[in-house]
């Protein structure tokens, strides 16, 4: 049987991030979580976890998606575009879990593996763009996009379009390809 010690090294040493948060503020995290962001485990400890994010939009969007997938299931996984603490822009695979289906944020374990190396940020992207882009990786169309967005199909065609000038493709095929890092 495993002692709290134990368990406290296995939660430390992980070889991907850590985190524990109430109400989306960082309790507890690993240095491989707080590394991947460029700070200490003491530097993250007691604050929002949106200082992680690109924009306090983005922070609050996926929070919104979040809530509602965990109330359903009690888990939550996406990846998406997190900030490192010089700025720098790179995509995460995130996983999570509550502690109570009916309170999500309340108490909740997540885990971050930074996938920059196999799926790098190589244009910038507005927030909007970052946020389309999140989702077609995700496999969603232009009609899910615009209804989980509350905007126009028409729009989220405009913004797809933006999207193939910006990182230079010509088919949808290629602009997920490109976004999921597989060309």
């Amino acid at each position: 049987m495993l002692s709290d010690t134990d368990l406290l090294l296995a939660f430390d040493l992980a070889p991907v991030g850590l985190c524990v948060s109430r109400n989306r503020v960082i309790q507890r995290c690993n240095e491989a979580y707080a590394s991947m962001f460029g700070y200490t485990a003491a530097d993250l400890t007691g604050h929002s976890m949106s200082m992680l994010y690109p924009s306090t939009d983005e922070f609050e969007r996926i929070g919104e998606r979040g809530l509602a997938i965990m109330r359903d299931s009690g888990r939550y996984s996406d990846e998406r575009i997190m900030k490192h603490r010089d700025g720098r822009l790179f995509w995460c695979h995130v996983a999570g879990r509550s502690l109570d289906r009916n309170d999500p944020f309340g108490c909740a374990v997540w885990m971050f593996e930074d996938i920059s190396a196999r799926r790098p940020v190589t244009t910038p992207l507005t927030v909007r763009e970052r946020e389309i882009a999140q989702l077609l990786v995700e496999g969603k169309t232009s009609k899910h996009i615009a209804r989980a967005l509350g905007v126009s199909p028409r729009t989220i065609d405009a913004h797809r379009a933006r999207l193939l000038r910006k990182l230079k493709v010509s088919t949808p095929t290629e602009l997920v390809a490109r976004l999921a890092g597989l060309t």
